[in-house]
């Protein structure tokens, strides 16, 4: 497949074969990814790899360099499984970046800024040519938060959205208070999924804090508060997400 680049950016292509055409519409998200492996090399091999049926429209090097692989128009194997706001069929919604980076495993460092500012560079030049808004600028674990963590917490949201790319608050500081945690149900607990589902997150609301809501919780801190990550509803998390609610543009 010859591939004629979406934008100037991309240092060069190398067409990924693991693609197909978009089943539903309007492409309207952008999904960012972790590799999670030891090198851009073994990453863009696996990429391209016919056999592991994974790909994505675009990586992006430590050393900002970026590589395009599959076109824009056409429907990458990224995101798997998952959903947000109901949709679940994210590859055909969506354009995914992957971003080399050891991830979890390998100890979460920090992003170096020329990866970073790349990524800020061709995530603006996407947006100004497709209709995503801020609020569908998301991570990995975002729509499949019960198998991914990726990007991780030491992902610079707040940098992003200070550049104009993504939907983001100032999280609410860590305080002592009530909290809600694995286990809990009630009327409380029901309020919560239904906040946090009205935000995006592909939660029942059951009134029963279980395992799906702590992988929610554990997901929307990662992306959202990300000085404490560990699944507990406390009153950063609740005032963070009450706040993102307030600043989403009116329907």
């Amino acid at each position: 497949m010859s591939l004629i680049p979406d934008t100037p950016l991309a240092r060069r292509v190398a067409p990924s074969p693991n693609h197909g055409a978009r089943r539903a519409g309007p492409l309207d998200m952008l999904v960012l990814h972790y590799t999670g492996m030891d090198s851009g090399a073994a990453a863009l091999a696996r990429l391209r790899d016919t056999l592991s049926e994974v790909s994505a429209h675009y990586l992006v090097f430590e050393d900002g360099g970026i590589v395009q692989m599959v076109p824009e128009a056409r429907r990458a194997w990224h995101a798997g499984a998952g959903a947000w706001k109901g949709e679940t069929d994210i590859n055909s919604r969506s354009i995914g970046i992957e971003i080399v980076h050891p991830g979890h495993a390998g100890g979460l460092p920090s992003y170096p800024d020329a990866q970073i500012e790349a990524v800020i560079a061709l995530a603006r030049d996407i947006i100004g040519r497709w209709p995503i808004p801020p609020e569908r600028v998301l991570g990995h674990s975002d729509i499949a938060p019960e198998r991914k963590e990726d990007p991780g917490e030491t992902f610079p949201w707040a940098r992003l959205a200070a550049a104009g790319v993504g939907h983001y608050v100032p999280p609410a500081r860590l305080q002592d208070g009530r909290f809600f945690a694995r286990g809990d149900a009630g009327q409380p607990v029901e309020a919560l999924q239904a906040m946090i589902a009205l935000y995006g997150y592909d939660q029942p609301v059951t009134g029963l804090f279980d395992a799906r809501t702590q992988a929610v919780i554990t997901a929307f801190q990662r992306h959202f508060r990300p000085a404490r990550v560990d699944g507990v509803a406390d009153a950063s998390t609740i005032t963070t997400l009450r706040d993102l609610i307030a600043a989403l543009p009116a329907a």
